[in-house]
């Protein structure tokens, strides 16, 4: 997670039987299988893409400097936004029917903002919840991730929980099915921690020794963020710490992967280094409690990183080659020539080079060249690319 987490299950799944009224919605068309769609940020807007052939969808304009997030149904993007979180239906979904499904496509919307927050920041898709935290009033807002087809309908949305942390700060919450809460603690000018609550908001565990927590993921039975010195691992009623090879190691961004129990980070052992761009990850055994740097030979962004469907590490260099590593061994078994040499910038949120993974392939944006490339990491071969009309800068992609 990312550093917040990918994937979710597809809308309206609840139980075997089709309501045929999902799939008849206005403009709707059946398809022959799912179809993903990639939603991409630029100055003023957003655009949405078939994600096979790259071919723009839809273009929404939108002033200001605009975030976007999962909101774990496969087919919905949450825009953080000037007033809180609008939903963006990026127009593909899939809908059960006993034995097999059916998927439709229809035109992408981008509706009003019916999350208000004074400063939407981290959201967080976990355990059929869909966790919102506003960085502005410290408020965390959960939701149910199967709901926002019927929220978008209506206009609005109920939360299933809400909370309130002590001070306003950077932060991130995680909800889980078990009625606990892990939330971050702090106020504007820092952060210590963490801690989880069962469902009637009573303390279960907390911990202050994580300095600058951003940041978190979930492996097996674990949430982990990310500190200065380390992570936190969350492990159902108490919490554990790894430190940092060395005296500051800043772990601020991490990605899971199914099925496996390392974690990809981030490294910063800098505290002083300006700008944005590191030179080595770290690689978070869960189960073993350690964490192992892997030196590159190139420079990277915190939106350089993703984790593969067969769990391999993937990561893209300033030298526009995507690397993927083994997570046990941190040896690369591939590199793939993707796009041209590029610098990061000072300040993230300056366009540059972004990457999203969704079943077997790495969507990476080329700002510079206004493009976008579809890269199938198993062949190592770029497979589409495609030019854009906008210079792009984040990325989601819903399942469909």
């Amino acid at each position: 997670m990312t550093a917040c987490a990918p994937g979710g299950e597809p809308a309206n799944t609840e139980g075997g039987e089709h309501d045929h009224g999902h799939g008849s919605e206005e403009g709707a068309t059946e398809v022959a299988g799912a179809k993903p769609r990639v939603v991409l940020t630029y100055e003023g807007g957003l655009m949405v893409l078939d994600a096979e052939t790259l071919e723009v969808v839809d273009d929404f304009e939108l002033e200001g400097f605009n975030r976007i997030n999962e909101a774990g149904d496969g087919r919905h993007v949450l825009v953080s936004t000037t007033g809180g979180w609008a939903p963006l239906d990026a127009g593909s979904w899939t809908v059960p029917h006993g034995d097999h499904t059916h998927s439709y496509t229809a035109d992408p919307s981008l509706g009003d903002v019916i999350v208000p927050a004074n400063t939407p920041g981290h959201v967080v898709v976990h355990d059929d919840y869909t966790t919102l935290f506003d960085d502005g009033t410290g408020d965390v807002t959960v939701f149910e991730t199967g709901s926002w087809t019927d929220a978008v309908e209506a206009g609005s949305i109920e939360p299933v929980r809400t909370y309130q942390t002590e001070e306003p700060h950077h932060g991130v919450a995680v909800a889980s099915q078990d009625g606990t809460l892990f939330v971050t603690h702090g106020n504007e000018e820092s952060r210590d921690g963490a801690i989880v609550l069962d469902e009637n908001d009573e303390e279960i565990a907390s911990t202050t020794e994580c300095p600058g927590i951003h940041g978190e993921t979930v492996a097996g039975e674990s949430v982990v963020a990310g500190c200065e010195d380390g992570v936190i691992l969350l492990h159902g009623d108490h919490f554990h710490k790894i430190d940092s090879p060395d005296e500051f190691g800043r772990i601020g961004n991490q990605f899971s992967a199914e099925d496996s129990s390392i974690v990809l980070g981030d490294y910063k052992d800098d505290p002083d280094a300006e700008g944005i761009a590191l030179d080595t990850i770290s690689l978070i055994d869960t189960e073993e409690e350690s964490i192992q740097l892997v030196e590159l030979d190139t420079e990277y962004t915190y939106s350089n990183l993703a984790r593969g469907m067969d769990g391999s590490v993937l990561v893209l260099g300033t030298d526009g080659a995507l690397r993927v590593i083994d997570p046990e061994t941190g040896e690369a078994t591939s590199t793939i020539d993707v796009i041209d040499e590029w610098t990061p910038p000072i300040e993230w949120q300056k366009s540059h080079p972004a990457i999203h993974e969704e079943l077997g392939y790495v969507y990476v944006t080329d700002p510079a060249n206004n493009q976008i490339h579809r890269v199938d990491y198993a062949s190592g071969e770029v497979v589409t690319t495609a030019d854009l009309e906008h210079a792009p800068n984040e990325i989601v992609v819903t399942s469909g």
